[in-house]
């Protein structure tokens, strides 16, 4: 586990900065975000000896920091997808050892305090990967408990179950979700006996299976840890291709098709971390 706060001017290649600690170090953990404040919720907690967490902590996205206490989800889960408007974030699915949760809270981002009921998932799954518009979120792949392809919809202001939006173009965990206003695209994840450097992309307003994007880097496990602006996309670190963590930075322009570009390095290796911007594609 890492309490590790790195940030990064998304359009500046390679530059990534000390930003502060979570007062946890925690992993499998998801994130979220409006224009000023994320949220990073959920994982596992602690050293040396871990234990799953329903804690959600909060960083002031302009001021670098430490993380301080925000609210609780409504349970101790990992391995949880994050996604957000400017005034909800949502954290969906994930596990608490060893049962699988079809859980979505919702926080008001603004307020601190503990979750609401938003709704359900399709089905109980973790290592789901979230995207999302101003108005919709998107929740990609995961365990169920095999991989699962499915890419399931909620509308972020109108609390209810989710409802089925199409496939990805592979079944895969653990993949890593950017997005514009009008775009979400999945890059990398675990797949059966490996991992793929495969990415994906949807039109958000348009129900319908994902088309083939391009290529990662390499074949790895993003972990959730992404961040993007309406215009470009970052995949950071993940386990590429086996167990050990990665400092690598795969960027894409998310408008076009194509395969990742190098962006440079983050300075501590990692893997199952959360990520959040202030110029995602759920801001207007």
């Amino acid at each position: 586990n890492n309490e590790q706060i790195e940030f990064i001017n998304i359009q500046s290649d390679g530059v990534v900065t000390e930003f502060g600690e979570l007062a946890q170090a925690r992993r499998g953990c998801g994130g979220c975000s409006s224009s000023t404040r994320g949220l990073i919720g959920g994982g596992t907690a602690g050293n040396p000896s871990p234990s799953f967490t329903n804690s959600v902590e909060q960083i002031q996205l302009a001021t670098t920091a430490n993380g301080t206490t925000f609210g609780d989800l409504s349970s101790a889960s990992r391995n949880i997808g994050g996604v957000s408007n400017d005034t909800r974030g949502l954290f969906a699915g994930g596990g608490d050892n060893p049962a699988l949760i079809d859980t979505i809270d919702f926080f008001t981002i603004a307020t601190e305090g503990n979750a609401t009921d938003f709704g359900n998932l399709t089905d109980a799954k973790k290592a789901v990967s979230g995207v999302g518009s101003p108005t919709r979120g998107l929740f990609a792949g995961g365990y169920n408990p095999s991989h699962t392809d499915d890419i399931d919809l909620v509308t972020i202001a109108s609390a209810g179950n989710a409802t089925d939006f199409g496939n990805l173009t592979l079944a895969r965990a653990m993949c890593g979700g950017v997005s514009s206003p009008t775009r979400g695209v999945w890059g990398g994840g675990g797949v059966p006996s490996a991992k793929s450097n495969v990415i994906d992309f949807v039109t958000i307003a348009s129900a319908g299976n994902a088309t083939d994007f391009g290529d990662l880097l390499d074949q790895r496990n993003p972990d959730n840890s992404q961040i993007c602006s309406h215009l470009r996309g970052l995949f950071v670190g993940g386990e590429n291709p086996g167990p050990s963590a990665c400092n690598i930075i795969a960027a894409i322009t998310i408008a076009t098709t194509g395969n990742a570009t190098d962006f440079g390095d983050i300075r501590t290796t990692t893997s199952q971390s959360a990520g959040c911007s202030d110029c995602h594609g759920g801001l207007s």
